[in-house]
């Protein structure tokens, strides 16, 4: 039961960070498309497991949505680093985890 809600926590967290990459200009357009890929499956009548199937069909969308949004916020880049010199450092690798 702790896992389930540590991993609830987790996914709100990680929402919450897709949002503001969303509205933020500086996440490629590539990005914020697959952001959209999220919304899109639930709504989308064509599921891994039909919804008609009882209980089974709510339970894929349990999965794959999770893991959707956390594989999107992996690709996401860290924000640019300005150090006190002016310099600016970019981090274009993927966040580990």
């Amino acid at each position: 039961m702790t896992r389930l809600l540590v991993r609830f926590v987790t996914f709100r967290n990680e929402l919450a960070t897709l949002w503001r990459a969303f509205l933020a200009p500086e996440t490629p357009l590539h990005l914020k498309a697959l952001m959209l890929l999220v919304p899109a499956y639930l709504l989308s009548p064509i599921d891994l497991i039909p919804d008609l199937v009882p209980i089974l069909g709510w339970v894929d969308d349990f999965v794959v949505v999770p893991m959707l949004v956390s594989w999107i916020v992996k690709m996401i880049p860290q924000p640019v680093r300005v150090y006190p010199d002016g310099t600016k450092e970019i981090d274009g690798t993927y966040r580990r985890r």
